[in-house]
């Protein structure tokens, strides 16, 4: 079980790091005097890790104190959801941290430096260098919707219309394999796309290790995908088609990179 921290008695329980101020004993997350809202379970953890900056707390720390041996909780997908949240109010990131890094297979470690109330501040035993940007989960996982939801728009309207795939006379093509891709993918790729919102949506806290599963198919139908904007080359011109053509080939690479700033990601 984690062992209170040596300081935790004699200090007042106000735990600073970086803009924020926790209160252990009320339980309060504050940014710059202004509290935030954070769930009991994930304040527990946070404080858990305050309390033992720079060290790792192992897993199985933390699932003696915040559940009791007899409670019958889906500890796993419950620990992993409470960080997620710890990392969307503090505007931290899974593969960049700044304050919570996963450390695998053991547990969790507190990067940043911390100070008691009162008492002089305790230096990270190991720090990580800080992200070149530092963007709020939140947004991410919004941006990460909103491609989702611009794919299932391509494939809605390729299948609505399915006399425009003949339009792309720039590829010089009489062959029936491209009406063919365009219903395969299609068909496939409108339930995979409603997968993605949903489990961005509802947080799945294994959606980064499930998408480092389907990521080689998904970037295979999204550069297949990238000529769509050739469909609306008799509106748009030749030059517009292909620059949005060249856009949307870095996209897969993009959604992977919204990915791991937002889940846990395996190291390739």
């Amino acid at each position: 079980m984690v062992a209170p921290s040596p300081n935790s008695t004699a200090a007042p329980r106000i735990v600073r790091f970086g803009a924020f101020e926790a209160d252990l004993d009320a339980r309060e997350l504050r940014k710059q005097g202004r509290r935030i809202r954070l769930q009991d379970q994930p304040f527990l953890v946070l404080a858990a890790l305050l309390e033992h900056p720079g060290m790792v707390v192992t897993r199985e720390d933390l699932r003696a104190r915040l559940w009791p041996a007899d409670t019958f909780v889906d500890f796993d997908h419950s620990l992993n959801t409470a960080v997620n949240k710890i990392r969307e109010v503090l505007g931290d990131s899974a593969t960049s941290p700044r304050f919570v890094e996963t450390v695998a297979r053991r547990g969790y470690r507190f990067l940043a430096a911390v100070e008691f109330e009162n008492q002089p501040a305790t230096p990270s035993v190991e720090s990580a260098p800080k992200p070149e940007v530092a963007a709020h989960r939140g947004l991410v996982r919004t941006l990460f919707a909103l491609i989702q939801i611009m794919y299932l728009v391509f494939y809605l309207e390729a299948l609505f219309h399915w006399q425009a795939v003949d339009r792309i006379s720039v590829l010089d093509t009489g062959s029936m394999w491209l009406p063919w891709i365009v219903l395969i993918t299609g068909t496939v790729g409108i339930p995979l796309r409603f997968y993605l919102i949903s489990s961005v949506a509802f947080d799945h806290v294994k959606l980064g290790i499930n998408f480092h599963k389907i990521f080689l198919p998904i970037l295979i139908m999204d550069l297949l995908w990238a000529i769509a904007p050739l469909l609306l080359v008799e509106k748009v011109g030749v030059g517009s088609a292909f620059a949005a053509t060249a856009a949307l080939l870095y996209v897969p690479f993009a959604e992977r990179t919204l990915i791991r700033m937002a889940y846990d990601y395996p190291k390739t």
